[in-house]
């Protein structure tokens, strides 16, 4: 080979190395692809690689398990796969795991470069857990903010009473809410680990279902149980719309009062479970009607409440609809997924297959919506609501104007957006 050859091969050899460094450094951040190929823009995944952990949160009353999901480094490029085992409180069940896989990376180094980072709390269903919405809490961690999701008490019991933990809870979950940031700020300031990472003076509450209860409380919402007595009474001749809505706490008022500690019945609204440190909340198909139009109305933080308006649970009217018109708040938003029912929240069946082993297919799924299609939606909104309240966005705050949104099967109202 001549030496002109042998500069020219040279020549090709470095340029086509160099044609490689950009696709290499593309590959050191996480790709930015969504559950389904039309992804809205919020849904695509964010610029932080994932990272999961657990902890217990000692306490006198009960040991409370909490997931924790934040922003974290990568340097081995290792694929985002992770297989959650929670405490599943259905009882009772077969001995055994129950495992839900996940997109993060267990135990990962927490990435400080942007820290700290905002802190979202995050409220399961009744009687449910953390990982039973992953894929939302992974995706909330990849846009830049700490995930931490508390596995509340109660049980689900398959006997004559299943729902007899309500009550307790009802009282019980606020409370622990309340520990979960006290942890968080324990957390960010004595651990090593996560030292500076969290930025307590920037804190959303975000939920489903009795989640969705708890994130209403956490900002101010007071129980009115004359007006829901009377809203029950009504619906008395509707079981279907009343149910467990009304039998499980109606009966039980006298026993709530005392577990929350009041020396008497109170005369129009209960006393306030909110936090200061609670900046904005998103309920999700969230119950609302223990609080009613007055209780509503003590709500003043930035709000986006979900819901489908077929929800089989948490009728629409008496949850997303509900927290949305009667909410006080200058700046909030309503998503109603039409013809959506109340678990299309909740993790896909494909990651959770004992589900379906179980005959529940419907608690990860939904009849009508494509499920990466809604949670594609639910991330997308979710995301842009946090970023924009609680990072001040001003791109995310747009995606959120009115005239923004057109997305087929979502109907979409705000105000202060």
């Amino acid at each position: 080979m001549t030496a002109r050859l042998v500069r020219m091969s040279l020549f090709v050899l470095v340029i086509a190395a160099l044609a490689i460094v950009p696709l290499v450094s593309a590959q050191e951040g996480p790709q930015a692809v969504g559950l389904r190929f039309d992804a809205p823009p919020y849904a695509l995944h964010g610029p932080y690689w994932v990272g999961t952990t657990e902890f217990v949160i000692e306490d006198e009353v009960r040991p409370i398990p909490v997931t924790v999901w934040y922003p974290a480094l990568n340097p081995e490029n290792t694929e985002e796969i992770v297989v959650y085992n929670p405490i599943v409180k259905w009882t009772p069940l077969p001995e055994g795991d129950y495992p839900v896989s996940g997109h993060a990376i267990s135990g990962a180094a927490p990435n400080a470069a942007d820290a700290p980072y905002p802190l979202v709390v995050f409220s399961h269903g009744f009687s449910g857990f953390p990982a039973l919405y992953a894929y939302l809490l992974e995706h909330l961690a990849s846009y830049g903010f700490v995930v931490v999701a508390p596995n509340h008490g109660e049980f689900f019991y398959f006997d004559e009473d299943p729902w007899r933990d309500i009550p307790q809870n009802s009282i019980d979950r606020p409370r622990e809410i309340l520990k979960v940031i006290d942890f968080a700020e324990n957390l960010t300031d004595s651990s090593d680990t996560f030292a500076g990472l969290i930025n307590i003076e920037q804190v959303a509450v975000a939920g489903h279902s009795y989640g969705g209860y708890t994130t209403l409380a956490m900002a101010g919402a007071r129980y009115d149980l004359e007006a829901y007595n009377a809203v029950c009474a009504e619906a008395a001749d509707n079981p279907e719309l009343a149910g467990i809505l009304c039998e499980t706490i109606v009966p039980h008022e006298e026993e709530m009062r005392q577990l929350a500690g009041l020396d008497s019945m109170p005369e129009g609204l209960w006393p306030s479970w909110g936090d200061p440190r609670v900046k904005a909340i998103i309920p999700m198909a969230g119950d609302a009607y223990l609080f009613e139009e007055a209780g509503l109305a003590e709500i003043t933080l930035p709000m986006l409440a979900l819901g489908g308006n077929v929800d089989e649970s948490t009728p629409y009217l008496w949850g997303a609809r509900l927290a949305y018109d009667y909410a006080s708040s200058s700046q909030k938003a309503l998503v109603t997924i039409e013809s959506g029912n109340h678990f299309l929240f909740q993790t896909e069946c494909d990651d959770i297959p004992w589900l379906l082993d179980m005959g529940i297919f419907y608690f990860c799924s939904d009849s009508v919506w494509d499920i990466d299609r809604a949670h594609d939606l639910i991330n997308h909104f979710t995301t842009a609501f946090l970023l924009s309240v609680l990072k001040g966005d001003t791109d995310a705050t747009a995606a959120l104007a009115p005239d923004a949104v057109a997305f087929p099967g979502i109907t979409y109202e705000a105000t202060g957006f």
